[in-house]
């Protein structure tokens, strides 16, 4: 049972997320505030799951509050102002709401919550098939199966896919592989790692891949040749 609280200075807004939130069986609503104080306090104190929050408030902007939170519940931010959604996202929140809200669009946000709260709580090593991040002002949800392979991009990496295109979201190479399984992906390059899966073959320390794409591996990363030309190929696909 996800634990959340909402905060709004808009008394309207809080009714309609109560009888939206009561649709959800696995969601329980512990408390709601008309001022951003109030709520800050309760937070500081009281450990939440998910927290809907406004953005434009008198005392505290919603943003400035999220800020604020040394422990961030997972944060689904409402507003009437589309302009605050980079912010928003920079603060890692799992959706933006626009007023008014319908049922639908809340639904939407509500399940992203719960399956990323699974993700993030789910037992080491239980063979996870999906990788979450944070791309253009949104959480995603990526199938590890359609990972082709990653690159750096200094203090972002750009995720190629099979079937659509890329998706850039700010990560380290060390990052990701720490979400990922190393039976399935490898790093070959300071600039790459590959599914072991989509390798085609591999010729003077170049790996094709299932696209015909190249790329170079470089001394420090052999052993995935060595791997990978001994028979050894993790998570073939």
């Amino acid at each position: 049972m996800l634990k959340c609280i909402a905060i709004d200075d808009e008394p309207p807004a809080l009714t309609l997320i109560r009888e939206y939130i009561a649709r959800f069986p696995g969601i329980q609503l512990v408390q709601t505030f008309d001022d951003a104080v109030s709520g800050a306090e309760y937070l500081r104190s009281t450990a939440v799951d998910l927290l809907f929050l406004d953005i434009n408030m008198p005392d505290i902007t919603g943003l400035d509050l999220a800020r604020s939170l040394q422990e961030k519940p997972m944060i689904i931010f409402t507003t009437a102002y589309k302009k605050f959604a980079f912010e928003g996202f920079e603060l890692d929140a799992i959706d933006y709401l626009l007023k008014p809200i319908s049922f639908e669009r809340f639904s939407k946000a509500v399940n992203k919550a719960i399956e990323y709260h699974h993700y993030k709580n789910r037992p080491v090593d239980t063979g996870d098939e999906y990788l979450f991040v944070y791309s253009e002002y949104r959480m995603i949800k990526i199938k590890l199966s359609d990972i082709e392979y990653i690159e750096s991009l200094e203090d972002y990496i750009r995720i190629h896919l099979i079937d659509s295109k890329p998706i850039l979201t700010l990560m380290t190479l060390k990052g990701v592989l720490e979400k990922l399984p190393s039976s399935r992906f490898s790093r070959i390059h300071r600039s790459y790692v590959v599914s072991s899966g989509k390798v085609q073959s591999i010729q003077n320390k170049k790996v094709m891949l299932q696209s015909k794409t190249e790329l170079p591996v470089s001394d420090s990363y052999t052993d995935f040749i060595q791997q990978w030309s001994a028979g050894a190929k993790p998570g073939k696909e």
